[in-house]
């Protein structure tokens, strides 16, 4: 360890923790921790916090309950980002597929900037209402 602290993950407030975190599961291909998976025999789910990881273990994204969370108004003012998720894909054809994916998902576009020819993107709010761009890096 080089004496600094170390970044475990974003966390990410929502209303519906188990909603969020499927829908980031499903996108970004992550998988839950050991114990946060909903059980096959379960009938409500109530998890107030759950984290999903890469496939090596790694914590990648958190979701915790918020019973009040307000979605950001982006670009209006009223309510701000606070913070986003840069997403990137390989080119324009990666672009494309994944745009169509995500709205499938759930997310809803608020920007589409894909004619830049410097930094080709999407901008989005997952189903919570936190935004994500999606570019060609």
């Amino acid at each position: 360890m080089n004496g600094y602290p170390q970044l475990l993950q974003p966390v990410l407030d929502t209303a519906d923790v188990r909603g969020l975190a499927e829908f980031y599961r499903r996108f970004l291909g992550l998988r839950y921790r050991p114990g946060d998976e909903l059980a096959q025999d379960s009938t409500a789910d109530t998890a107030d916090w759950l984290v999903l990881t890469d496939d090596q273990g790694s914590r990648k994204l958190a979701f915790q309950q918020a019973e009040h969370h307000q979605p950001t108004t982006w670009p209006s003012p009223e309510v701000p980002m606070q913070m986003h998720l840069d997403i990137t894909v390989g080119d324009r054809q990666a672009l494309a597929d994944q745009h169509a994916r995500v709205l499938a998902l759930g997310a809803k576009l608020l920007m589409d900037r894909t004619e830049d020819s410097e930094e080709p993107l999407y901008v989005y709010a997952d189903p919570a209402g936190h935004p994500f761009c999606i570019f060609v890096g």
